[in-house]
This record gives structure tokens, sequence and C-alpha cells, in this order.
């Protein structure tokens, strides 16, 4: 696996799951949350596309309020299968974007977000998991999906890692917005 440097052009966030019943099940929920909504600011800020997929959220709830709030469109895509890629409106969705590469958020790391990586790079795209803005029940099982997904090709980084390769340089007005939302 090569890793190659971010660019803004053709990049955009999926949120996998983010729902009120899964994430009260999860250990790093707060940190994730607050991950997730510092890259929907910078989704923002940059005009980047998001898609935001719901588990059966009949049972698991909708995405949890705070995503929502700091979403500018909310339209979630909803699913029962675990690969997003499986869901014919998540695939149309993505094409038309012209994304070449995705963020993937959200949970389970081993479940959804493992199955839909996977389904991402056999199609060509180019996968970056922030580490810190996904999770698992257990970290047992949220190591065990972060291995996997590296081992077949995702790059795995960090929110910030992530925030900072797009703004490129700091004293921007770009840089100055997301300052605020980083600290």
């Amino acid at each position: 696996m090569t890793v190659h440097a971010l660019n803004k052009k053709h990049l955009g966030l999926a949120l996998i799951d983010v729902q009120i019943k899964l994430m009260a099940v999860m250990s790093r929920r707060h940190r994730i949350v607050e991950n997730i909504v510092k890259l929907i600011h910078l989704s923002r800020l940059f005009s980047l596309p998001v898609i935001v997929t719901e588990q059966f959220s009949r049972m698991m709830g909708s995405t949890l309020p705070q995503i929502k709030e700091a979403l500018q469109t909310y339209d979630p895509i909803e699913k029962m299968d675990f690969n997003c890629c499986a869901v014919e409106y998540f695939n149309s969705r993505l094409e038309s974007t012209g994304l070449e590469t995705i963020i993937l958020t959200g949970v389970e790391t081993h479940i959804c977000i493992f199955q839909t990586c996977l389904n991402l790079l056999e199609r060509g795209y180019a996968v970056q998991v922030p580490q810190d803005a996904v999770d698992s029940r257990t970290d047992e099982n949220w190591h065990v999906g972060l291995e996997l997904m590296k081992g077949a090709g995702a790059v795995i980084t960090s929110t910030e890692t992530i925030i900072f390769q797009i703004l490129k340089r700091a004293g921007t007005k770009e840089f100055k917005e997301m300052l605020k939302i980083i600290k």
C-alpha cells in the first residue's frame, strides 16, 4: 500500500450508522462524535460531499442529534445491509459525487466500516479511516477491524491528520475557522 497526500478535490466523507442506540454502547462515543463533528465542519468549509447511512433506524434510532445539527443537509440512506455498497441508493449517491477518496467514519469498525471499506477498495476508491472517528463495542473488535482494513489497503489515520492535510497551511481563513473547532 502506498500512502498519498489527501486532495480535497474528489474527497468525501461517509458517516456510517452514528445512531442513538448504537452509539449508546460504544466506549469511545464522546471522542468519536467530537471527531466526526470536526470532520463535518471540515467538509462544510471545503464543500466536500457527505453521505450519511442509518442501519435499521426503526430499531436503532436516527442519527445522533449533535451530528444532525452539524450537517448542512440531513438525508440519511436507510439500510439493512452491513456493507453500504450493497445498497443501490448509497452507490448512486457515491457515483453522483465523482469521489475518488472516501473518509469512512462511524460504527462498527469490524462490521459495517470494514465491509464497506473492502468493497470500496475493490471498486478502486482510496479509503481513509480515522481511527479516532470509528468505534466498536469492544476494543478487540475495534483493533481487528482497523488491522483488517489496513491489510486490505486502507489508510488508517487520525482526524487531525486529515484536517491538516486538507488545510495545507496556517494563517488562511479556513485554518482560522478550523482552529476554533479543533481547540
